[in-house]
């Protein structure tokens, strides 16, 4: 399997590492050259999890996307939902005809407020079962220091899910398949826009008591979403049968991907996007936290994109959409989460 990786941040480099422990062979597209010649000259990323040493042998590197797409048949998107566009700009149509992709963005692209696969579809004549995703809930920084973590893969077919998912269990890393590739995508966007919440509820100082009652109505106003939008494995302590060999329990939404993201993402040090509603809960307008953090946090983006979709979708979304208006329409933080208390239950 020959496997190219789209994005040079930490959860691309932390997605590089697993691949390549694995002693599989990548095509890695960077856009920043000398990025590409410090990783050949001292086998580290120098931007972001500089502690990962690579076999510099299982690499390929190039800043030339076009080249990596051409060379691989499993194409692992890394960037972010709102640099995929610019990234991709200038290919033939037909760049990806024989591909398999392989999302781990957790986002929807902002100009177009379309999931991944659907705006590969519109561009590039990406088919559903060539279209796959990889999800959390799982911090590029746990996967540095080799922390067990788990991985979500998702896709039409399951015997090719499976196969993808044997090239990134390792010792460290436990990988879960379903099918469900509109539902993890939505759980991961609706999760960091959540933790945006839980960030600035930190910011003003809320204790423990209430951010467990916040988040505990997220994770209820999530699966309202996802039933609004089709999505049927989400009633806890339901299961269809037991898969034959493992014995492992079907995905519902307790399962990791879609509650436990939530979680991790929520409280999570690690987490870029509590890390920037904690600045706004502070008093950080939306700009000086984005110079401050200087990562891409999706739920900022992605608050505004579900607020949009919602007009349509019609779920109940209070939180959510709080949250929006603190981000996009300058609503005070604190007058703001004092709006969302009386939501609470």
């Amino acid at each position: 399997m020959r496997f190219g990786v789209i994005g040079s941040g930490s959860w691309a480099t932390a997605l590089a590492k697993i691949l390549t422990d694995n002693r599989n062979p990548i095509r890695w597209w960077i856009r920043n050259e000398a990025v590409i010649r410090q990783l050949k000259a001292r086998h580290h990323n120098p931007q972001y999890l500089s502690s990962v040493h690579f076999d510099t042998g299982l690499l390929s590197l190039s800043p030339d996307v076009s080249e990596v797409i051409a060379a691989s048949d499993y194409l692992v998107m890394a960037v972010p939902s709102a640099y995929v566009a610019t990234t991709l700009e200038g290919l033939e149509r037909t760049a990806f005809r024989g591909k398999k992709v392989i999302s781990a963005i957790k986002g929807i692209l902002p100009d177009h407020n379309l999931l991944l696969n659907e705006w590969l579809d519109r561009e590039f004549g990406v088919i559903p079962a060539d279209y796959f995703t990889i999800m959390g809930p799982c911090h590029a920084e746990e996967v540095a220091a080799e922390k067990l973590s788990y991985l979500t893969f998702s896709g039409q077919d399951e015997d090719k899910i499976k196969e993808i998912a044997a090239c990134f269990t390792t010792e460290y890393i436990s990988t879960v398949v379903n099918r469900d590739v509109y539902g993890v995508q939505f759980a991961a966007i609706l999760k960091n826009i959540y933790a945006l919440g839980a960030g600035i509820a930190h910011g003003l100082e809320y204790g423990d008591n209430f951010l467990s009652v916040l988040i505990a109505n997220c994770a209820d106003e999530m699966a309202g979403f996802l039933r609004k939008v089709g999505i049927h494995n989400i009633e806890v302590g339901v299961h269809t049968a037991l898969e034959g060999i493992s014995q492992r329990k079907s995905a519902n939404y307790a399962a990791s991907v879609y509650l436990g993201d939530l979680l991790v993402t929520c409280y999570s040090l690690y987490s870029r996007n509590r890390t920037f509603g904690n600045m706004i809960g502070k008093g950080y307008s939306v700009r000086a936290a984005q110079l401050e953090l200087n990562m891409v946090a999706e739920g900022y983006n992605a608050s505004k994109c579900i607020y949009l979709k919602n007009k349509e979708i019609k779920a109940d979304l209070p939180i959510a959409e709080m949250i929006y208006r603190i981000l996009w329409e300058n609503v005070n933080a604190g007058v703001g989460m004092k709006q969302i208390e009386p939501y609470l239950v």
